[in-house]
């Protein structure tokens, strides 16, 4: 392995862990309803647990009411229990085959709790960086041990692996500061 090799390697582990870090912001709830909301609530079908968007059309009514789809008849009562046991705190009402799902307005407690989540997930993709700069740092040494490469490529490649990391790191931050400015607004 080259040490362009151990960059790419690390570019491509750090956009996959600011992907995680998307998908875990987007299930932190807003003040507006959100598909991606549900994503966590599993139903009952058949006898194994599986994801809602699997047995349902997940869709937006309007900026505070997600609308739930069953694609079978006999699976809305299934759904609506499955919603309302979920952790969330919503409550889905049926209207025919579609269940609407309200948002409910969050208090200013509640919305500060979620502001420390979006910032405690923003620190976990932090690390989860730094780790992938501490390997690439560690793979570069060991590049330099077998004489593969030279110290002056290790100097230049630890400073450009700082710089990306970086790079990385001010990405977190803007997407946490974004987060917390989404969950503020009422």
């Amino acid at each position: 392995m080259a040490v362009v090799e151990v960059r790419a390697n690390l570019e491509s582990k750090m956009d996959q862990s600011i992907s995680a870090f998307k998908n875990n912001l987007s299930k932190i709830r807003t003040g507006r309803a959100n598909p991606a909301l549900l994503d966590s609530v599993q139903v009952d079908y058949y006898g194994s647990m599986v994801p809602l968007s699997q047995v349902a059309n997940l869709s937006l009514l309007d900026s505070r009411t997600v609308s739930v789809q069953p694609w079978e008849r006999g699976m809305g009562a299934k759904i609506e229990k499955a919603i309302r046991d979920s952790d969330l705190g919503l409550n889905p009402s049926s209207m025919g085959d579609l269940i609407r799902v309200p948002m409910p307005v969050m208090s200013e407690e509640r919305r500060k709790e979620l502001t420390k989540l979006a910032r405690s997930e923003g620190e976990g993709a932090k690390i989860a960086v730094r780790n992938i700069r501490r390997d690439s740092n560690e793979s570069v040494k060991k590049l330099v041990k077998d004489k593969l490469a030279s110290e002056d490529d290790q100097k230049r490649s630890e400073a450009e692996i700082q710089k990306i990391t970086d790079k990385y790191i001010s990405e977190i931050d803007r997407l946490v500061v974004a987060k917390e400015q989404d969950i503020m607004a009422v």
